[in-house]
């Protein structure tokens, strides 16, 4: 079983092969989405690592406020998304 965890506080330099080398670490990491603004296709600074659950809570516990490219990471289980309404 996996979950899906949301990490912020990144630098806007990170890629995708960087965070998911940094979770490498606690477990097999399923995928990692980066989001990016859709009006200007420039990060956002968080995304979405998908992993083991063993690995997701040893994850959690382990990066949450690590520093990564000089910023204290936040790292936390992810929730499902609330659609909001478009007004």
């Amino acid at each position: 079983m996996s979950k899906k965890l949301y990490v912020g506080n990144l630098p806007w330099s990170s890629t995708e092969d960087e965070v998911r080398a940094a979770f490498q670490a606690y477990g097999e990491v399923t995928s990692v989405n980066l989001i990016e603004d859709r009006e200007t296709g420039r990060p956002r600074g968080f995304g979405f690592v998908e992993m083991n659950s063993e690995g997701a809570l040893e994850a959690i516990e382990n990066m949450d406020g690590k520093d990564f490219g000089g910023r204290p990471l936040k790292v936390n289980e992810a929730k499902p998304r609330v659609e909001r309404p478009r007004w």
